[in-house]
């Protein structure tokens, strides 16, 4: 028997009105501005498409579903890049005494600047996606990258951030045990940072960063939906490992709409659901989930969550979901082999999740209840981002292929 989709309406105590501005107004649109403006000074940038799944839409009885691919970021498959590259480039900002609109790209990884900031080791904890960013950008900087990743990494993923001349190693911890490991490394050697997308007491301004620089994505694809004619999505759907990606799309479109923002969705691998207990509790505190965590959405893999995008994500977003693997895999299907007329679209374990849970509640009776909780009909016009490619093309040919997970 499949494991069934678990889903939360949110119900949790709420901040006040000022308070809740307060939370996110470090995702103000002047402060997606800079991080846009950054990341357009880098080479090579181009906006990733946005592409509307007309036929997807109309056949499942929605009024439109449009897709970010973030398989073309700046050719590491993955948006991950995104938030590592800005709150590096802020780091560097900031122990030079500027703001970040001082240091655009050219500046960044001049040898100039490398000569007054001295060596820096950037250290992180990855499934792969993020690691690949940071040992990019600090390649890029001359600097060195060190990356510790979870017990069942992929190898393919491994290697391409070795490609980048990281010294990365798979470890025989799960992903939060690899944060403290980043963490530990740092505290005991001069002259090195963590650059981590959870945040924790007493750190909490690279999180914050890297939300900002995720940002990017979210505005890119707020503007492009007006080539489809479409002011703002009726509901967004976003999914969540440590809630930081999740929380800077929350973030973006409550800081600019408020109450009448989208409904937002929050999806989460049923294995690391930790956002999912935490609202199912009720109380408002987050929860961690323990454990090995090996779900295919291994992105997505991550029992401890961001205080930050927690808080945000309490007071903004609608529903909170907890989706096993097959729903991700079935996503991965639909988007490979799209209805006539739909453009297809190579979209990995994690950034096919939602698509998957999408079709499933709106073509499965069993899932009218939470249909109906969101609001989804033939008006509702689903913004949704396919946050990876195939990063790993052998589990992606086995999921796509070889019907790997399947849901029944």
């Amino acid at each position: 028997m499949k494991e069934q989709i678990k889903w939360q309406v949110n119900k949790l105590p709420k901040s006040t009105k000022q308070e809740q501005e307060e939370l996110v107004s470090f995702l103000s649109k002047d402060e997606a501005v800079k991080a846009i403006n950054f990341h357009k000074s880098i080479p090579n940038y181009k906006e990733t498409p946005l592409t509307s799944l007309d036929h997807l839409a109309k056949d499942i009885g929605l009024g439109g579903i449009y897709l970010k691919d973030e398989s073309y970021r700046f050719g590491l498959n993955a948006f991950k890049v995104l938030g590592g590259s800005f709150a590096m480039a802020k780091y560097l900002a900031q122990q030079l005494g500027k703001d970040i609109s001082e240091l655009p790209y050219d500046k960044m990884v001049s040898d100039e600047t490398r000569k007054e900031l001295g060596e820096i080791t950037f250290v992180t904890a990855t499934d792969g996606n993020h690691g690949r960013g940071v040992a990019w950008t600090a390649n890029r900087l001359k600097q060195k990258a060190i990356v510790y990743m979870p017990m069942g990494s992929s190898q393919t993923r491994l290697e391409n951030i070795k490609a980048e001349g990281a010294d990365a190693t798979i470890t025989d911890k799960n992903y939060d045990d690899c944060v403290r490991m980043a963490d530990a490394y740092v505290k005991s050697h001069d002259r090195s940072v963590v650059v981590q997308d959870t945040a924790w007491e007493g750190y909490e301004e690279i999180p914050a960063w890297i939300m900002q620089g995720y940002e990017t994505m979210a505005s890119e694809a707020h503007a492009q939906l007006k080539d489809y004619e479409v002011e703002k999505p009726t509901h967004v759907f976003v999914q969540a490992g440590v809630g930081s990606l999740a929380g800077a799309v929350q973030g973006y479109f409550a800081a600019l709409y408020g109450e009448d923002g989208p409904i937002v969705t929050v999806v989460e691998s049923n294995l690391a659901a930790c956002l999912y207990d935490g609202a199912v509790a009720g109380d408002g505190k987050w929860r961690t989930v323990g454990g090995d965590m090996q779900t295919l959405m291994a992105g997505l893999a991550c029992g401890e969550p961001n205080i930050t995008g927690w808080e945000i994500l309490k007071n903004f977003s609608t529903a909170f979901v907890s989706a096993p693997d097959w729903v991700a895999a079935n996503g991965m299907r639909v988007l490979a082999a799209p209805v006539e007329g739909d453009k297809r679209i190579t979209s990995g374990e994690s950034g096919a999740v939602t698509t998957g849970l999408l079709y499933e509640i709106m073509t499965n009776p069993e899932y009218a209840q939470l249909k109906a909780d969101l609001q989804l009909d033939e008006n509702s016009k689903v913004l949704l981002f396919s946050t990876e490619g195939d990063t790993d093309p052998e589990i992606y040919r086995d999921v796509v292929w070889e019907g790997r997970n399947s849901k029944l």
